[in-house]
């Protein structure tokens, strides 16, 4: 949808014609009817205005709009209900080796639910297991123990995840797998659909797919902090793939054969 459809809703919104609608934001009404319905051409057509960014500005903090809504970012008109969110661009607290670089620090299955209170506790923190790993740099980055069995298919009861902080929660990737930490559902590990700019939501997604696990929605103010996955380690070694055993058959067919015809000659 472009601008000049936006500015159309929010007048439609608040009931007001093209004169009464320039009036609020201090144009003419000529102006107003050029940007959203065009300027008459010699062959017939209507060549629409692009508004200026005193316009913009006038028709924002007159009608308090969320300017992501005017360029088509969301779909949330008015400023007010656009979801507020305390998240942080960076952890509240993290743990440096004596170099001076950032340790990882370890959220074992015990510690979970001293984590939603302690998150934020530089005393807390400090107590808990944390490791250099010189691989994972560029960033915060965290290790969660995996508890329970949702996300079975790719991660097991026990496994750990290793996450990078994610600074701006509108960089959160459709399909990706992220540790959450929310106020309501303390932390969990997730594959996310995000739709903050259109919602105000993360939507939350198991991979175990037996129907014991529905995908369920959280507000952007119930999120304390995501961590990006980018690494685990497991003790499931992978089962055989069906088609490595069919090689199998058929290699020891093959040495059979083989020892037969040896044989015969």
């Amino acid at each position: 949808m472009d601008i000049s459809k936006r500015i159309a809703e929010i007048r439609d919104f608040h009931k007001l014609n093209n004169l009464s609608f320039s009036k609020r934001i201090g144009v003419t009404g000529t102006t107003v009817d050029s940007i959203v319905n065009g300027r008459p051409q010699p062959d017939g057509s209507r060549k629409k205005t692009k508004p200026g960014y005193d316009v913009l500005t006038s028709i924002i903090n007159e009608f308090s709009i969320n300017p992501d809504y005017l360029f088509g970012k969301s779909n949330i008109m008015l400023r007010q209900e656009v979801p507020y969110s305390h998240y942080s661009g960076t952890p509240q607290v993290v743990s440096t080796n004596s170099l001076g670089d950032e340790n990882i620090i370890f959220v074992p299955t015990q510690a979970r639910a001293g984590y939603l209170n302690g998150y934020g506790d530089s005393e807390y923190i400090q107590n808990l297991p944390s490791f250099h790993m010189p691989h994972l740099r560029h960033g915060s980055f965290r290790c969660f123990e995996v508890q329970g069995n949702s996300m079975v298919r790719t991660f097991f009861d026990g496994d750990l995840v290793f996450g990078q902080y994610v600074e701006d929660l509108h960089d959160i990737k459709d399909g990706r797998v992220y540790v959450i930490v929310t106020k309501n559902d303390g932390i969990v590990l997730k594959r996310v659909i995000n739709r903050i700019q259109e919602r105000g939501k993360l939507i939350l997604k198991s991979d175990n797919k037996n129907g014991n696990y529905p995908t369920y929605t959280i507000n952007v103010d119930e999120v304390m902090e995501v961590w990006y996955v980018t690494m685990y380690a497991s003790k499931q070694m992978p089962e055989p793939v069906d088609i490595y055993d069919r090689l199998h058959d058929l290699e020891t067919q093959i040495a059979l054969l083989q020892e037969q015809a040896n044989q015969k000659n």
